[in-house]
């Protein structure tokens, strides 16, 4: 299936489902404000969708559970879960819907229904908090209306009418709404699906064709997954490559009912739900020591990393054996941190997608920590390529963005140089825009860019109006001296800085731009520093030459006799 069938597919599910939800919590008015709604209607999609999955296997479970208690078997979760199918079971007499026949005590009984649930379901919901909304429910009369509406037929959610793909993107549509009913940061949660099958592309294109021909046993993860959507796009892409792939998904993330819902998926698609980790990525890292052939990653966009500067600085002087050992960032922006937990959990030859604003790669001066990042990824020739995507792709913000691919396994032909692909003119305007996201890519898009990625070469691709340019760049080409130049005032020492480029003689450059000016100029080699810095906006930068003079005058003469034109028509 292509991607714009998978979108549309997609669009589908997605609209149906979270339109139905969102109608459901119009039952929630007067006792719930609107930035409210998520606290009930998120945990009850995930029961739901629990509910449905185990239905078909629901009366063996109880079989199963019976005869085994018979037996007097005290270890029964193997048993229970090979009964269910899944790696999870629920051992209530009451099915969600059977929870109707007895309003009176509807509390009490989904109490019950929910503590039946194995303890890794059980687990999830905690996460949601969701036992004190129960009782709020119950107490303003509304507890059964809100199961009454989750158990008509169009809300349906069982494996057979919604993958676990498609029920991810409902999850995230659900907390889109909910987030922009009090301006909290949307975007932070998930990137649409067209962004994360362009990045899948860019993760697998160079090695394609050995991966069908060898198949893939691989490592995928996400160090901030939301719910977990990037992990499924990807392993959506190996499977697309090698229907029998050996995949395996690790994934960390700090929202609670974000990560709730990430394993609650990851519990549906029958992966490890283990694997989906709870806590703070740059604080707490849950998976040290371990290392990825996929990394796949949209981490936040200027979010200060102040609530973990201890536990930062502590990784930062373990140097070369800690994550952060190449610098620190400023404060007020923690993306380029997560690089640097990427890069550290990167196999030899493992590859990287990774979406940043515009701030890493031009943001520090020369010996700071952001300078020395960039310098970091360059020395060692792990920065592959840059890709800058079009404005408006996002749900959450207009602003320009960027995938950064990076692997430690270059191939012979891309050794010592790093890819610059401008890709900002090449999407689709959306019929209807989504939050913010006005564009996106269809399948000719993402085709366009990776046949630009693919032929590695200066130049410019189209397919009827879109348009790629790539550009190839040595690592030294974004290396620079910061060069301190001094002379004998009348009274002190004056001092000034000159931005030499790596591969100019600081000698002859001086020679030509500032001797001239100032014969007395020294450069004090102490205070000199080496800087990084992509300047990628310059790099495609074209000069449109001002229009003459006379061709301006003559098209005001000749509006201005159009307008006296008008104004005789009108005053007769």
């Amino acid at each position: 299936m292509s991607t714009e069938e998978l979108q549309k597919r997609t669009t589908v599910n997605i609209q149906e489902k979270a339109n139905l939800i969102w109608a459901i919590a119009d039952k929630l008015v007067g006792t719930y404000k609107p930035h409210e709604y998520g606290n009930v209607v998120l945990p009850m999609c995930v029961i739901k969708r629990f509910s449905d999955v185990l239905a078909p296997t629901k009366q063996k479970v109880l079989d199963t559970n019976a005869q085994l208690d018979k037996r007097g078997l005290a270890v029964k979760a193997g048993f229970l879960t090979q009964a269910s199918g899944f790696d999870f079971y629920n051992l209530s007499p009451f099915t969600l819907e059977g929870l109707l026949s007895d309003a009176e005590n509807i509390a009490d009984n989904f109490r019950s229904y929910l503590n039946h649930f194995s303890n890794n379901v059980i687990d999830i919901l905690e996460k949601f908090d969701f036992d004190k909304e129960i009782t709020k429910l119950d107490n303003n009369g509304i507890l059964y209306n809100v199961i009454q509406e989750f158990c008509s037929k169009k809300a349906y959610m069982g494996l057979d009418a919604i993958t676990a793909v498609d029920m991810g993107y409902i999850f995230e549509e659900l907390v889109r709404k909910f987030s922009e009913s009090y301006d909290e940061q949307a975007g932070a949660h998930f990137t649409a699906r067209d962004i994360i099958y362009l990045m899948t592309e860019l993760l697998v294109a160079p090695k394609k064709t050995h991966l069908q021909d060898e198949g893939i046993t691989a490592t995928m993860y996400d160090m901030a997954m939301g719910t977990s959507q990037m992990l499924d796009c990807l392993s959506e892409k190996l499977h697309e490559i090698d229907p029998d792939a050996n995949l395996t998904e690790f994934g960390q993330e700090l929202n609670e009912q974000t990560f709730a819902i990430a394993k609650a998926n990851m519990l549906i698609k029958g992966g490890d739900a283990e694997n989906m980790k709870h806590g703070n990525t740059l604080s707490n890292d849950m998976f040290e020591g371990f290392t990825f052939d996929y990394i796949i990653s949209n981490p936040p966009f200027g979010i200060e990393w102040k609530n973990e500067k201890a536990k930062v600085e502590e990784e930062h002087k373990k140097g070369e054996y800690g994550r952060f050992g190449a610098g620190l960032p400023a404060i007020g922006d923690s993306q380029q941190l997560f690089v640097l937990n990427g890069v550290a959990k990167l196999k030899d030859n493992g590859r990287m997608a990774i979406i940043q604003n515009g701030s890493p790669l031009f943001k520090g001066d020369a010996g700071s920590g952001e300078s020395n990042i960039r310098g970091y990824l360059l020395e060692n020739d792990w920065l592959e390529a840059i890709v800058q995507i079009p404005n408006d792709m996002f749900y959450n913000t207009g602003i320009v963005t960027y995938i950064w691919v990076i692997t430690k396994d270059k191939s012979a032909e891309r050794a010592g140089k790093v890819q610059l692909i401008d890709a900002s003119k090449c999407c689709v305007k959306r019929r209807k825009p989504l939050g913010n996201k006005r564009n996106e890519f269809d399948d000719t898009c993402i085709a366009l860019i990776t046949r630009a990625y693919n032929a590695f070469t200066d130049d410019i691709y189209t397919d009827g109006d879109l348009t790629v340019e790539s550009k190839v760049k040595d690592n030294e080409d974004f290396k620079f001296r910061k060069v301190a130049v001094e002379w004998k005032g009348e009274t002190k020492t004056q001092k000034d800085t000159e931005i030499v480029p790596w591969k100019e003689d600081v000698q002859a450059y001086l020679e030509k731009n500032v001797l001239p000016f100032n014969p007395k100029a020294k450069v004090n080699e102490k205070a000199t520093k080496i800087g990084y810095e992509i300047p990628f906006t310059r790099e495609f930068y074209k000069y449109v030459p001002l229009e003459a003079s006379d061709k301006i005058f003559a098209h005001l003469k000749e509006l201005e006799a159009k307008e006296t034109e008008l104004m005789n028509q009108i005053l007769g």
